[in-house]
């Protein structure tokens, strides 16, 4: 049975894409039933109107708290009927409800539980990796719950850091990680869910 998908997005969207090319592909038996935006005018809404995929837009700063603006979230994701939740570059807090506890994930750019937390993403993270002279960095994929990068973990792959890596160059080994975890830990998720 194929899984039902709603994407949480906030940028360029180069995670959905990879995930709308493998499920063109047939390679992940999916259907992303919506994509949600937190900020309007992104390059991710653009890939999901030409894949033909619903969007919505819910901008924060419309909303006057936390609890008002995942209200709006949680509302378009169950009139889409999704049966998993994904955070693929999306830069706020959903406060989900909990019925779908257990069901949110979010994939970080390095090995929780290092360099996790509130205002770690991005090139953040990179940059803490490599001031901190590891050898060693990679993706977490992991259920969300209230806490920024905490939750379980479902898989992380590892790459190397090579001794001239800079924040770009390791930043690239660490998404072509993720373009491979996360869909694996859809699957693995499918295969609980039962989908």
């Amino acid at each position: 049975m194929t899984i039902k998908l709603g994407v949480l997005v906030s940028g360029t969207g180069t995670g959905l894409q990879n995930f709308i090319d493998l499920i063109q592909d047939g390679q992940l038996d999916a259907k992303i039933e919506v994509v949600i935006s937190s900020r309007p005018r992104v390059l991710a809404l653009d890939r999901a109107r030409h894949a033909r995929i619903p969007t919505e837009i819910i901008e924060r700063r419309l909303y006057d708290s936390d609890q008002a603006f995942s209200a709006a979230i949680t509302d378009v994701l169950e009139r889409a009927n999704v049966d998993l939740v994904l955070c693929v570059g999306f830069l706020r807090k959903y406060l989900f409800p909990e019925r779908y506890k257990g069901l949110v994930l979010n994939v970080h750019p390095a090995l929780l539980p290092k360099y996790g937390g509130q205002g770690m993403y991005g090139h953040h993270v990179h940059e803490a990796v490599l001031a901190a002279g590891e050898t060693e960095s990679g993706c977490t994929v992991h259920v969300t719950n209230e806490e920024y990068d905490e939750g379980p973990i479902i898989l992380q792959r590892r790459v190397p850091v090579l001794p001239d890596d800079t924040p770009d160059s390791l930043a690239e080994r660490v998404q072509a990680a993720e373009r491979e975890a996360y869909p694996e830990a859809v699957r693995i998720m499918a295969q609980r869910l039962g989908a």
